[in-house]
Formats: C-alpha cells, structure tokens, sequence
C-alpha cells in the first residue's frame, strides 16, 4: 500500500486548492459551469496577447539575436569613431596621428554622413586644430580628414564653412617652404579636393587655382631652357599642386579656360621632360584636359606647336630606355597612348567602371580627371561611395542609391533558364571541340 503522502490525484475530481461552490442559477446552469466558461475565456485572451507580442518583439518579448547583434555592433563602432575624434587633441603626437588615421580610413570605406553632421563642428576643431599645431605627417593626415569631411558631408548645410575654415590654414602650410614637403602636397590636394566640392562661386575656384599655380610653376624650365633640380619630395609637391589645378580647371568658365589655354598650354609640355613619371603623366592629362574644352568652343583648334607636341607625346607612349622601371615604364605607355589620341585625334578616353551591379563611362578628360581626384583621395572605399554616397552619386548622374538585394532579386534568372542556357553553352562547346578533334585526325 502506498503512502498516504503519495496518492496520485484522479483526473477531473476537484483537489483542496479549488474550492467548488455549486449554485444553482435560473435555466438549470451551475455557477462552477459559469466560473469554468469565463477560466477559459480570460486564459484564450491572455494566450492572445502574448502572442501577439511574440510576433512583434521575438520569443517572449525579446528582440531577434541578429537585431541586438546589429544594434551592437553599431553602437561600439560610434563608440570607438567618437573616441578617436576625441582622441585627436590628446598631447601625444604618435596619439593624434593614430587617431586621424582611424579616421580616414573610416572616413574612406564608410559612408557616414548623419554621425558625421552631428559632429561636423567638433571634428573641423579637431582638424584646425592638428593642421597647426602639428607638423609632417600629422598636418598631412589632418588634411586628409579634412577633405573627407567634406566629401562625407557633400552638399549639406554647412560644408562651405568648413571649407571656409579650413582654406586659409591650408595655403598658408602649401606655401610654407619650411614646412614639410608631405605636408605642403597633402594640403594641396585636399585644398583642391574641397574646392571643387563646397566652393561657393567661380571667382573663389579661380583664386584657388591662381595659388595652385604659384607652386607648379617652379617646375617649368629656368630661363637658360634647363630643367630644374628638385628633390623627390618636392617633384610630389609640384605633382599635386598641378593635379588639384586641373581638378579646378575641369569646372572653370570657359572665358577662364581661354586664359588658361594661352598661358599654360604652351608651358605645360615643358613638365613632359620632368625626371618624375607622375608628374609627366599629370602634364600630359592637363594637356589633354585643355585640348578638350577649347575644342568644345573651337572644334579646329590645334595649338602653338602642334607636330612637335604629338612628336614628344608618341615617344612617351613608346618609351622603351632602361632606367625607368617596368612599372613605370607601363604605367606611363598606357596613359600617354591616350593623351596622344586625344590630343592628336580629338579622340575621348574610353573607360569604365564597374562597382557592384552598375557602372559608369569615363567618356572624357573631365570625368576621368573629377574620378580620378576622388578615386585618389578615397583609395579602396571610392566603389563603396559610389554606391552611397549622395555628392559623388551626383557628380556621375547615378541616380539615387539601388537597393541592390531588391535589384538582384527583381533580376535574377529563373533554374529553367539557367539549365537551358548552360545547356546551349554545351553543345557549342562541344561542336567546337569536335571540329577540332576531325582536324587533328586529318593532319595526323
């Protein structure tokens, strides 16, 4: 026999916790019937709501695992972006450096246009802030964020003050001789760079370029018709001061174009004998850049010196001497085989670029040189901008941004399609194949 502590409980008996009170009502029906009909009404509604919030938040009230490892992540990314902008004004140097190369770096392979907004002001400090009081590579760095900054922000409010605030510090660093080479080129790339994106009228593009010019200019030839002695350092220097002015040229009115066509064409061949690779492919695309838009209001225009112009330009893109290095040498071959086109022939570059499902068509001197500005100052996050970013998505005429999981959903082939067009591939392969093999059987 059992023990009395362990008697099972019979299904359907009433145990000591429920008290049944029986009554009866009017039409035969007990009140414990009435009690059980509303137990289960009240527990349908309660199973009701819960499931209701299940569908909503997740299994009993909780977010998805992927919804709070998103929201996480985002959350310690801003976190850790936040600490190095802050970062930027500690006392140490390598500090301050390793802080503004988070920054642009992030800054180039991400498009972060709402956070950066929110902190426009404070980052344009930190920036001023570097570009003084720093020296060498922190001043170059600190130029970089600064152009990134305005790339991120584009055509929002306030970019044209950062542009404003940042301008001035960084002729001033450009035109400093005792300041360092990297720096001066840094600041003129980037001062071209935010220029071309928040300058506000015409007259400001041309006074930046008027001080683009005082730099590259001393890489013309002296007086005697020799070519300077300068140090690599500052041949960069030269470089980039003639790219952020070509940059510029590529919006300039075209009476300033005129200008620009009378005093710098017949100098400009002077740099295709400069003893850096670099700078005689940038001569050339400057060349080829003022060819096009003085063609585009005289069709027949040819130049000063037209035949010993094309005579240099084919001996570049043939180039074959030992000393320059096969990198180079190939580098320098393709481009000038199309600044020659385009210069003797009038013939637009060809080129394309393909970033995730679309593409655009460099079909001129004055799209590829604005690409390859950006593509410069954006390294391996330019296709990532392309994608995203509102200012360069402009520029192109791309559109708005493509929702590309939509966009390959909406365009991807049927398994039908996809078997018959292998299939076809097949018997193609395969007669082509069996024609080859009939005629090495009759040649054996």
């Amino acid at each position: 026999m059992p023990p009395r502590g362990n008697k099972k409980k019979k299904a359907g008996y009433p145990t000591r916790s429920h008290k049944l009170r029986v009554i009866l009502l009017p039409g035969g029906r007990s009140s414990a019937e009435q009690s059980d009909t509303d137990l289960v009404d009240d527990t349908a509604s309660n199973v009701s709501s819960s499931s209701d919030l299940r569908s909503l938040t997740g299994e009993e009230g909780i977010p998805p695992p992927d919804a709070i490892d998103e929201t996480e992540a985002q959350e310690d990314f801003e976190e850790k972006l936040r600490d190095q902008i802050d970062g930027t004004t500690q006392k140490s140097a390598s500090g301050r450096k390793s802080c503004l190369a988070g920054l642009r770096q992030t800054f180039s392979r991400k498009v972060l246009p709402d956070f950066i907004d929110n902190r426009k002001v404070t980052i344009t400090d930190c920036v001023e802030r570097c570009l003084k009081k720093g020296k060498g590579e922190e001043q170059a760095l600190a130029a970089s964020v600064g152009s990134l900054l305005c790339v991120q922000l584009g055509s929002r409010e306030g970019c044209e003050e950062i542009y404003n605030s940042l301008k001035p510090i960084m002729i001033t660093i450009m035109n400093d001789k005792s300041a360092a080479a990297t720096a001066r080129a840094a600041c003129a790339q980037a001062l071209g760079l935010i220029c071309f994106i928040a300058a506000g009228d015409m007259e400001e593009v041309v006074d930046i370029m008027t001080s683009l010019e005082k730099i590259f200019c001393a890489a013309y030839l002296k007086g005697d018709g020799t070519s300077p002695s300068h140090s690599p350092a500052l041949q960069a220097l030269h470089c980039a001061a003639l790219s952020a002015w070509t940059l510029l040229l590529s919006i300039a009115p075209p009476s300033k174009v005129q200008e620009f066509v009378k005093t710098h064409l017949p100098k400009l061949p002077q740099l295709l004998q400069s003893d850096d690779v670099n700078m005689r492919i940038t001569a050339g695309e400057a060349i080829a850049l003022l060819y096009e838009l003085a063609r585009a209001e005289d069709e027949d225009f040819l130049g000063a010196d037209l035949d010993s112009l094309c005579a240099r330009l084919k001996q570049l893109a043939t180039e074959s001497v030992k000393y320059i290095a096969k990198n180079d040498k190939r580098k320098q071959r393709s481009s000038f085989r199309d600044i020659l086109r385009g210069v003797e022939e009038a013939e637009a570059p060809n080129d394309t670029v393909r970033f995730s499902v679309e593409e655009i068509y460099l079909d001129s001197w004055v799209k590829k040189r604005q690409y390859e500005a950006f593509k410069d100052s954006l390294g391996a996050g330019v296709n990532q901008h392309l994608q995203e970013n509102e200012l360069l998505r402009d520029i192109f005429s791309l559109g708005a941004p493509i929702d590309v999981a939509a966009y390959n959903k909406q365009n991807k082939i049927s398994r039908f399609e996809r078997h018959m067009y292998n299939s076809a591939a097949f018997k193609a392969r395969t007669k082509v194949r069996s024609k080859q093999r009939d005629k090495r059987t009759v040649t054996a």
